[in-house]
């Protein structure tokens, strides 16, 4: 496995996403701050093909739908890994945070439009979250969730059973 580290923006995020790459004992690429995030995952591609790796995860937080430029930047990155990759299994899938309201039906909208996404990873669901709003996103979007983040350790990260959620809100 390789990790692209394509949220050049953010500041700290290069280095929150190095701390994991160290725990889960994975190589990941980077470039300075402000650097083109289409370029990290160019590069990741390229090492991900000289590692004969078979998994590459590119990270790509920090989006906000209501910002053309940032919008821009996955469509381009989309385009990169469709070119440089024709062949392979692709999965697109966008972070939630449980505790976003109604307007997450819009943002998981707005991504779905610009990079095709097929599934959802709903985050923080270890707390009071209980991630009500999900059911309207799922339902208005037509897109799966994959995964749901139940704690910040490494293990913490389970497949979504839709029988447990229900239970968990009723």
């Amino acid at each position: 496995m390789v990790i692209a580290a394509a949220d050049t923006f953010r500041a700290a995020a290069v280095e929150q996403l190095e701390v994991w790459s160290n725990r889960a004992e994975c190589p990941i690429v980077k470039k300075q701050e402000g650097a083109d995030p289409a370029s990290v995952v160019f590069d990741a591609i390229k090492i991900t093909k000289e590692k004969n790796a078979d998994v590459l995860i590119c990270d790509t937080a920090g989006r906000l739908h209501n910002k053309k430029y940032l919008m821009d930047e996955l469509i381009k990155i989309k385009k990169v890994i469709d070119k440089e990759l024709p062949e392979s299994s692709k999965e697109v899938l966008m972070v939630l945070d449980a505790t976003t309201g109604q307007n997450a039906i819009l943002q998981v909208k707005a991504f779905k439009e610009a990079v095709d996404i097929n599934g959802l990873i709903l985050t923080k669901l270890d707390g009071t979250a209980k991630g009500g709003a999900v059911i309207g996103i799922v339902s208005e979007n037509n897109v799966p969730i994959k995964y749901i983040g139940v704690g910040e350790q490494i293990n913490d990260m389970e497949e979504f059973k839709s029988k447990d959620f229900v239970d968990a809100i009723i």
